[in-house]
């Protein structure tokens, strides 16, 4: 009796793995639905983003503030409320300059992107006479063009790059679930 309380009516494994898919599926579709709106509307996405870092950087703050006291002696105490504050600090500056964060993430975005491109090319002229090195080099550039694109616009690409980025981000995430969903479901269906 008490099994049929935990299941919540279900009655084999079966039933529990298509309410399963059928949550995963639904994730999936509101991952798409985001990532639609973030393109739709970067600038609000981009701001989202800033918002979302600064309430990270603060609650980090708070994590390291507590941590500081676990013992380990006087300097790690220090040390550790040092980071509590920097954090903070952070945090409580792009919560209350959200404009100023999303150029910040902008331009870090852009100098993550131009290496990502470097390492990338890099990496083709290592292994360019291998099956499908080609593709590293094509990767290189779109990557280098992309970063120099949203280096070269800045403070004015800080409008779309961050928000549009995201936004295709969540998009593929939804639909890669979404088909992950929907092949585990047929599966479920296989096997009832």
């Amino acid at each position: 009796m008490a099994t049929g309380a935990i299941a919540n009516g279900l009655k084999s494994p079966v039933d529990l793995a298509k309410k399963l898919t059928g949550w995963y599926t639904a994730v999936a579709v509101l991952f798409i639905l985001l990532g639609i709106l973030a393109i739709a509307e970067p600038a609000v996405a981009s701001l989202a983003v800033a918002l979302l870092v600064g309430w990270l950087l603060l609650i980090g703050g708070v994590a390291h503030l507590v941590t500081a006291f676990g013992g380990g002696g006087v300097g790690k105490v220090v040390w550790q409320i040092l980071v509590a504050i920097v954090y903070a600090i952070g945090g409580i500056y792009f919560l209350t300059h959200p404009g100023i964060a999303v150029g910040t993430l902008t331009l870090l975005l852009a100098g993550v992107i131009l290496a990502e491109g470097v390492f990338e090319a890099i990496a083709y002229f290592k292994w360019r006479g291998q099956d499908g090195s080609g593709w590293m080099l094509w990767n290189a550039i779109i990557t280098l063009l992309l970063g120099g694109l949203i280096w070269f616009h800045w403070p004015s690409s800080s409008v779309w790059a961050i928000g549009t980025l995201v936004g295709v981000n969540l998009l593929m995430t939804g639909f890669t679930r979404l088909m992950l969903g929907m092949a585990a479901r047929k599966l479920v269906n296989r096997a009832a």
